[in-house]
């Protein structure tokens, strides 16, 4: 079940669960917990005394007295400081507390203000995807409505910054230089152009390079062979033993990492959005060939960093490069530690760009 974004006042959401970006001390503060504080009346504050101190990335419950919620979640976050005082860590702490405790109340729907983004100072794009992590981690495993909830114009830009920010990164990065041979090929199957119009345009630039190798245009010429060297020989006859040296394929490499990361592997094919039985497909089959699609979705799933994801599309023949701007979106945001193909695809349509899509074939 997906999470949702929504422009609303979080007091008027209709959700189980309502999350308060609480005080760690019993007072109301400023920004979303005055608004709760104000819309669910004085008991909440009452309720709230009785609690006690709450510390960082903790969250407890209490009734949510006049508001259309059964609880309010009360979740203290972290305040930025300069990024070296486990901020990002504490602040993810903070939403899975709220989303554990919601689970533990039986809670069918959740609604969020976007923690730590306002008087607490935390980077917009950092608190975004502290949020798109928590929240796509526990749907793996959970059924569960999840709102984000921005209250006004400029809260709700915080997402149309990120995608302007994503603009310009591609502007400053792209150069214009692309290979036909693998971006209108079968690893993206919804090109615009079909496979007869993919094929003839790369046979015209095949034409084409050999038309100004030959200098007199003539093509399909046939150029007498010269003698090989005897060192030449030689080498060629090494050539078994340097295929013996190869590495392990992409499927083997797979397995490896796997291996070394915790967890289940149910959670790696469900956050990429690959069926099971593509990814026991690949598993089971050493010499398998993915799509450049398949394998940055096994990335996301995996939430491998940039030189990872390198290494694993290395073992897949691929790359990412600057000559693609649908590799610039890709990289944008594995850079920004947001793993999620949902969120990844809809900046993809925006853009204009193929969408990474896997179905049972790869």
């Amino acid at each position: 079940m997906p999470f949702t974004i929504i422009r609303n006042d979080i007091t008027e959401v209709a959700a189980d669960a309502i999350v308060n970006t609480a005080n760690p001390k019993p007072v109301i503060g400023g920004g979303t917990d005055y608004a709760i504080h104000k819309a669910a009346g004085p008991e909440l504050l009452e309720a709230r005394k009785k609690i006690g101190e709450i510390h960082t990335g903790q969250s407890v419950a209490t009734p949510a007295f006049q508001l259309s919620a059964k609880y309010v979640l009360h979740t203290v976050s972290p305040a930025w400081i300069d990024g070296k005082h486990r901020e990002e860590e504490l602040l993810r702490k903070a939403y899975d507390a709220a989303l554990q405790l919601a689970e533990k109340l039986e809670c069918t729907s959740i609604a969020f203000p976007l923690m730590a983004a306002g008087t607490y100072g935390f980077p917009h794009d950092l608190a975004l995807s502290a949020a798109i992590r928590a929240f796509t981690d526990f749907l793996l495993d959970h059924e569960m409505q999840i709102y984000l909830v921005l209250f006004n114009a400029r809260a709700f830009g915080i997402a149309g910054s990120i995608f302007d920010d994503l603009k310009s990164y591609i502007d400053d990065n792209y150069v214009a230089e692309r290979s036909e041979e693998e971006y209108l090929s079968d690893a993206y199957p919804q090109a615009n152009l079909s496979r007869r119009e993919r094929a003839g345009m790369i046979q015209r630039r095949r034409r084409k390079e050999r038309e100004s190798i030959d200098g007199d245009g003539a093509v399909g010429v046939a150029l007498p062979q010269p003698a090989i060297p005897e060192e030449s020989r030689a080498s060629a006859a090494s050539l078994e033993d340097i295929l013996r040296q190869h590495e392990k394929t992409f499927s083997e490499y797979l397995l490896d990492l796997l291996k070394e990361r915790k967890g289940k592997d149910s959670e790696v094919y469900k956050r990429a959005e690959v069926s099971k039985q593509l990814f026991s497909k690949i598993l089971n089959n050493p010499d398998y060939q993915p799509t450049k699609s398949t394998v940055i979705q096994l990335a996301l799933g995996l939430q491998l960093d940039l030189p990872q994801t390198q290494k694993l599309l290395e073992k897949a023949g691929y790359a990412l490069t600057r000559s693609s701007k649908t590799d610039l979106v890709v990289k944008y945001y594995i850079e920004r530690k947001i793993y999620n193909v949902t969120f990844i695809n809809e900046a993809l349509y925006d853009c204009g760009l193929p969408l990474l899509k896997t179905g049972l074939k790869a």
